[in-house]
């Protein structure tokens, strides 16, 4: 079998394997218990054991809005300095070789 059909394969399997489980659960939404997220289950859990927090948190976002834009920013400067350091050892090992 040549690479080329090998390749349209696998890429036809990649993609009913990611379809897949949006037909068979569509439709069904967080009230029977699919897609809900374990956010949600873990904080049930916590609550059920009589859990206290500590301290509060002293300042808390105005909005959802603001608290997505915070947390876009945060991972966006968490990805700038992963892919600093990536790139310099990258660099540093072309030159090296050099």
């Amino acid at each position: 079998m040549k690479t080329r059909n090998i390749n349209i394969i696998l890429l036809i399997l990649v993609v009913i394997i990611a379809i897949a489980p949006m037909v068979m659960y569509s439709g069904l939404g967080e009230d029977e218990g699919y897609f809900g997220g374990a956010d949600g289950e873990a904080g049930a859990v916590v609550e059920g054991l009589g859990y206290e927090p500590w301290y509060e948190s002293f300042w808390e976002p105005p909005s959802g809005e603001i608290e997505s834009l915070l947390f876009a920013v945060q991972a966006a400067i968490g990805a700038i300095i992963i892919g600093y350091f990536f790139g310099y050892w990258k660099a540093e090992s072309k030159y090296k070789k050099e």
